[in-house]
């Protein structure tokens, strides 16, 4: 076990305001154009299993001395005083103490070699053999070239916020440190939700005041008690962490059913003027809050009515929204953030994500603001629809597993190594398919999982937290995330690879890494990157990243 010495979440809390202040807003677009990285293993998901972790599976993050349970009330318990964000904490604020952080954990980069496999993650005592002679059986190209890396992310929920105030202020800062710090996960995206997403506390949206086209009645003060103050821990963690954000419902009186689930966006000029004023101010009063959006997707899944927050918009309406009224508003209100088209999937088989796409792209006024494209994670064959247009395009949400039509556990999220298998053929297949950045969807929840969908579907987290116990757990698919994100830089290229199951990336200090994936018994692969031949013992079951220097 290593020990590593935090700052506490509360007094973090307290020096936000000036840590977000100093956040500056980028492109986060990553532009270029997607191109073929060789083969990348084969393709296919394997499902997700609705049995429960088995014992070793997970990492418990336990506080040495911990003290009382932190309540993600900005400046409560902080104390007075200041200091320098990110590198002091202020006078009188809780104890930061010492955090025992698991074997299993420890630092990432600089490394040569990690493995994981079942009970056995992230793994760093394995050898690397350079071979004068010997045939790879995978190779890494560094001459072929694909699509540029902006990186990878997760989304911001209420929910996700409430499990983690029920940790020690300790464990809330280990937790952040897993997700977003330089010995975690390094995620460099997070998504937030306009108004109550599937993993709100309940439904909700920003301005529920009928016909308030005006947006008199517009307020975040929801957002102010559980979801702004772990965005706002998050930033202090990681101050150039890039945000954008989507609705999963319009408010209920711009729907056909006047209800938070489902219905139909109405697309009459009035609503969406009204509509697009109610994005605009999202941004507005974020920014005021230190949260710079960058990004905006107009809806979640607008092909799809479903049984948590949730809108149905026709092609004619988001095409009409983008280029007549959220393009020229954005605009007109000095919004800096882009839009993008998004988040779209197939999994209806009606065609309606397909027929928007087609729609928008052939509007040249929509396009003129359309800078990119953000997809489910169903929606890997749409992918070839929007390459044409040579933007940006994010995979934004991950597969959740425990599959309520597939291996289903009711009672909780399984977050066990199948999923972790999953996970890696979904990340690998979307990369592989030319995505420019990959989110997972939920960074942390509780040890059951459940939002507030009617059906009852416990969903996978990359960390838990045990609410009785206040213990914080790593998952297995977490380690999935890490051997890619803990490596890969922002500004990297996607690589060629042949052989295996793989994928590479070229960072832009010239390191090359590539993530090897196993699934069958332990055996000895070699691999040839940057003009060397190196020989390593690969895990049953598993993964092995490599670094490495080009010749």
């Amino acid at each position: 076990m290593r020990t590593i010495k935090l700052l506490p979440i509360l007094g973090l809390l307290a020096m936000v305001s000036a840590s977000c202040s100093e956040h500056a807003q980028t492109d986060p677009s990553g532009a270029g154009n997607a191109g073929s990285s060789g083969n990348s293993g084969n393709s296919g998901n394997s499902g997700n299993s609705g049995n429960s972790a088995n014992a070793g599976e997970v990492g418990v993050v336990t506080a040495a001395g911990a003290g009382a349970t932190g309540s993600f009330v900005p400046g409560g318990g902080a104390g007075s005083g200041s200091g320098r964000p990110g590198t002091e904490a202020g006078t009188g604020g809780a104890a930061g103490g010492e955090i025992d952080v698991p074997a299993d954990v420890p630092a990432a980069p600089p490394l040569t070699l990690v493995t994981s496999t079942r009970d056995a993650y992230w793994k760093t005592d394995g050898q690397l053999t350079e071979l004068s002679s010997g045939t790879a059986d995978v190779t890494i190209d560094d001459r072929v070239v694909a699509q540029p890396w902006v990186g990878f992310g997760g989304t911001f929920s209420e929910r996700s916020g409430d499990a983690l105030s029920v940790l020690s202020p300790s464990d809330q800062q280990a937790a952040l440190g897993l997700l977003f710090g330089r010995d975690g996960l390094r995620f460099t995206y997070g998504r937030v939700p306009i108004g109550a997403s599937d993993y709100a506390i309940d439904r909700y949206t920003l301005d529920e005041s009928p016909g308030d086209t005006s947006m008199a009645g517009f307020s975040i003060e929801r957002d102010k008690q559980k979801l702004i103050p772990y965005i706002k821990a998050a930033l202090a963690a990681a101050p150039e962490l890039h945000l954008w954000a989507s609705p999963w419902t319009p408010p209920t009186w711009m729907k056909s059913n006047n209800a938070f689930d489902g219905g139909t966006m109405n697309e009459d000029d009035a609503t969406l003027e009204a509509f697009a004023l109610y994005l605009t101010r999202f941004v507005e009063e974020y920014a005021k809050q230190g949260i710079p959006i960058e990004v905006v997707h107009p809806q979640k899944e607008p092909n799809l009515g479903l049984d948590f927050p949730s809108c149905i918009w026709s092609a004619s309406a988001m095409t009409h929204l983008i280029g007549g009224h959220l393009g020229p508003m954005f605009a007109a209100h000095d919004v800096k953030a882009q839009i993008f088209l998004g988040s779209l999937s197939e999994d209806d088989h009606s065609g309606r994500a397909l027929e928007m796409i087609t729609a928008v792209t052939s509007d040249a006024t929509s396009m003129a603001y359309v800078k990119g494209f953000g997809f489910e994670w169903q929606g890997l064959g749409l992918l070839a629809s929007v390459k044409p247009t040579g933007l940006p395009v994010w995979q934004d949400n991950h597969n959740v597993g425990n599959l309520p039509w597939d291996l289903f556990n009711p009672t909780a999220a399984p977050n066990d190594h199948l999923y972790a298998l999953t996970s890696w053929e979904f990340i690998r297949d979307w990369i592989a398919g030319g995505v420019n950045a990959y989110f997972t969807s939920n960074m942390i929840l509780d040890s059951v999982g459940v939002g507030i969908g009617e059906l009852v579907w416990p969903q996978n987290a990359l960390l838990v937290v045990d609410r009785a116990s206040k213990q914080l757990i790593v998952t297995p698919a977490f380690y999935v995330f890490r051997h890619i994100s803990a490596f890969v830089d922002p500004g990297a290229r996607v690589i060629g690879t042949s052989g295996g199951d793989a994928l590479a990336f070229k960072n832009p200090d010239g390191s090359l890494v590539t993530i090897l994936f196993n699934s069958g018994a332990a055996k000895s692969t070699i691999v040839a990157i940057g003009g060397k031949k190196l020989q390593l013992d690969m895990p049953a079951s598993g993964w092995a990243t490599i670094r490495a220097r080009s010749d």
